[in-house]
């Protein structure tokens, strides 16, 4: 079979390692190990990049322990306001949804975004009945609330309250997740789905649902998808800027992911990290905090996942 690749990330915003169990610790790899088993699935038949991502995203949508669908963060008005986004790599074609309020899975409606072809991004109300008229399933509002969630926009409304927002933790912040991949034909493709950064303001759209900037494909050189404060990855166009120093200065995956995170980024002082794989299977995942919650799937078929330094290769899938 042809090389094919996968990577995720489950957000840079992670706990200290002593802020939960060890259980609780194993609970939130074994949901990265189902993600990556999800896509990989999908390759390992022959599937498309596309389908894969879309397939490792569902899976921690579906979790509570990371920040999308059920789990995602709270805003300033106890409120769920979901983005998406979708990029094919081998068309360029892209779908994303944002500020949703009821969508249960909202990679799929950006994923039927970018199908119905006659927009990239809707956003608020018209993403919900989007949704809702294609068919696809919707939730009130408490499906998506965790107590962790609650207990996030508490301590950050008690920083904000005190002045020393600044100094939360990124697990009080916010976080993300995505995948991005590799498939036997040679195409690329990425998705990334967030509930933004807890006690947001009202109507805030991060860099998830932004082509380019937390999302991005092309074929022949790379897939990216991002996580941390998004109004910066917006800024510098993050996924694209891979892609440019890839392409046009000949860099690899590794050194331009790199540049961006450990250096651009650098100045603002923020939460940041990312995912992303090239054209010949490589992966790359840098995080500038104390973990990323991540795990990959080489050329080669070696499982790995991760939340803090430490890399657990794993024998096979989860049943």
């Amino acid at each position: 079979m042809a090389k094919v690749a996968l990577a995720i990330h489950g957000g840079c915003g992670v706990m200290a390692q002593l802020d939960l169990s060890d259980a609780e610790w194993t609970a939130a790899r074994e949901d990265l190990a189902r993600s990556l088993k999800a896509g990989w699935t999908v390759l390992s038949a022959g599937g498309s990049a596309l389908d894969a991502v879309e397939a490792a995203v569902v899976v921690m949508e579906d979790s509570p322990h990371f920040n999308a669908g059920h789990g995602a963060a709270l805003n300033e008005n106890g409120v769920h306001e979901l983005d998406a986004s979708i990029m094919d790599g081998t068309t360029l074609a892209a779908g994303a949804v944002s500020a949703a309020r009821s969508i249960r899975n909202p990679v799929k409606a950006a994923r039927a975004v970018m199908e119905k072809g006659d927009a990239v991004l809707l956003t608020g109300g018209a993403a919900d009945q989007f949704a809702e008229k294609t068919g696809l399933a919707v939730e009130p509002q408490a499906y998506f609330t965790t107590e962790r969630r609650v207990k996030a926009l508490a301590a950050m409304k008690a920083h904000e309250a005190s002045g020393t927002a600044a100094a939360a933790k990124e697990s009080e912040k916010h976080g993300t997740v995505g995948a991005v991949a590799l498939d036997a034909s040679g195409h690329l493709a990425a998705a990334t789905s967030t509930g933004g950064y807890n006690n947001k303001p009202d109507g805030r759209v991060g860099d998830s649902p932004i082509i380019g900037a937390g999302t991005y494909a092309r074929d022949g050189v790379c897939a990216v998808s991002g996580t941390g404060k998004g109004e910066f990855f917006i800024r510098h166009v993050v996924g694209h800027e891979i892609a440019s120093r890839m392409a046009y200065l000949n860099e690899s995956l590794e050194a331009a992911s790199d540049k961006v995170i450990h250096q651009d980024l650098k100045p603002h002082q923020i939460g940041a990290g990312l995912v992303a794989v090239a054209a010949d299977g490589s992966i790359a995942a840098p995080y500038n905090t104390d973990g990323m919650f991540r795990g990959w799937v080489t050329t080669e078929g070696e499982i790995f996942v991760a939340t803090h330094d430490q890399v657990f290769q794993l024998e096979t899938f989860p049943a």
